[in-house]
């Protein structure tokens, strides 16, 4: 005996019921399955809808051809809001600056690109009158928590609606919603995979991906990288320019930031840099896997963290790296906003005053390896790391303080060993 279908039940104050509200705000893609919600919206709760597409670097999608097909569908107003620039400077360089990776390699495209386009969400929906903002989200992600936690906390006021936790609808289903309503959708070869792409990283899910125990096809799956093994068989060295800790420049010329993540990304592809399985912890209490590529941010993060490393003191760089961690299951976590992230910012602001010089990384059939750095704050004082004859350094007090650092160890070996 089949299971009967769940029925959705609104029990969140922030939630919107019909009759409260006369426009909403939909965050748009132009996919199949916010194309069936800008008419179901209408249909469902008698409003207008206002849709918005936030460009945040997308490379996949025709962002004329997405307005169109939103006025098309009904929509009063059809926004195309580039936020790319906003998002590099204003964001990404938070990123580069937390050395940001959850979980192994994860460089957090996707929730910071929901933290961006959650803020233009509450700006567009105040200017144009909206009560309410609609997402697409399904009830099993994170970024359902994104969108409603940052959107309410940006501006309390604000209502949600979420169509895909409402409807119950099924892909079949929706395909019939479409045609009955002609909906136009684009017919694409069958594929399992499901992608989300900005400009700092492409998270593909889906098919193989899904099983621990299956070996994902990542010629298959792969949209911006190649596989190590149709990489370039010569490997590249390029130097990342850095000033308090934001990348500025590639090989001598500085570039705008939002530039210089579209030419490594590029660069990086070529070689398969920054390709990584990752088993995730999400928020939602969930154990999945993802295949995450996130080329221009692997090759600034890793120049960041050893240019960093070289600027700063043992206990700085032991700090930060606990600050580091902090920073990123916060960003992931839907937290963007809490004040733990504004503490932590600041001291990574002022750790990365002094993050300025230059990185030769070398490019290789998938690897990263940092093979050269200079800065004017380096703390390599060749005289006294040589391991040449030099005065500079007294190896006359080494036994001294090897008594005097030891004295706990041997004190409290000597009362209880735990061997």
């Amino acid at each position: 005996m089949e299971a009967a279908a769940e029925v959705y039940v609104k029990v969140a104050s922030h939630e919107a019921h019909k009759g409260d509200f006369s426009k909403c705000l939909l965050l748009y893609s132009g996919g199949l399955d916010t194309s069936v919600m800008l008419k179901w919206i209408q249909e469902q709760y008698s409003c207008q809808v206002v849709a918005l597409t936030v460009d945040i670097g997308q490379t996949a999608d025709d962002l004329d051809a997405i307005k169109a097909k939103a006025v098309q569908l009904g929509a009063v107003d059809a926004i195309v809001y580039d936020a790319k620039k906003e998002f590099a400077d204003k964001l990404l360089s938070r990123a580069v600056k937390a050395n940001a990776q959850y979980q192994g390699g994860y460089a957090l495209g996707c929730p910071m690109g929901r933290v961006m386009i959650a803020e233009v969400a509450v700006k567009i929906a105040e200017q144009h009158g909206c009560q309410v903002i609609a997402h697409g989200c399904t009830g099993k992600g994170n970024d359902q928590v994104r969108f409603e936690g940052y959107i309410t906390t940006l501006n309390p006021k604000l209502k949600i609606i979420a169509p895909v936790r409402e409807w119950g609808m099924g892909r079949e289903e929706e395909l019939d919603y479409a045609a009955e309503h002609n909906i136009p959708v684009k017919q694409k070869k069958d594929t399992p995979y499901s992608y989300d792409e900005n400009m700092w990283a492409n998270t593909g899910e889906g098919g193989e991906i899904e099983d621990p125990k299956l070996i994902p096809p990542l010629e298959k799956i792969l949209q911006w990288c190649k596989t190590p093994e149709q990489a370039c068989e010569k490997a590249e060295v390029i130097e990342l320019m850095f000033k308090e800790g934001v990348p500025c420049g590639l090989n001598g010329v500085e570039k705008p930031f939002d530039e210089l993540i579209k030419e490594c990304n590029s660069i990086g592809a070529e070689h398969g840099v920054g390709v990584f399985h990752l088993i995730e912890d999400r928020l939602v209490g969930l154990k999945v896997r993802g295949i995450y590529e996130n080329p221009a941010a692997t090759i600034m993060i890793e120049a960041h963290q050893n240019l960093e490393q070289l600027v700063c003191t043992r206990e700085e760089n032991e700090l930060k790296r606990a600050m580091d961690t902090k920073w990123a299951y916060l960003t992931y976590a839907a937290r963007y906003f809490d004040p733990t992230i504004a503490h932590i910012n600041a001291f990574i602001d002022s750790m990365n005053q002094k993050v300025t010089g230059t990185v030769k990384v070398k490019l290789y059939k998938g690897s990263v390896t940092i093979v050269a750095l200079e800065s004017k704050y380096s703390l390599f004082d060749a005289s006294l790391a040589t391991f040449e004859r030099s005065a500079a350094f007294n190896q006359n007090a080494s036994a001294g303080f090897i008594e005097i650092y030891n004295l706990a160890q041997k004190t409290a070996y000597g009362v209880y060993n735990y061997n």
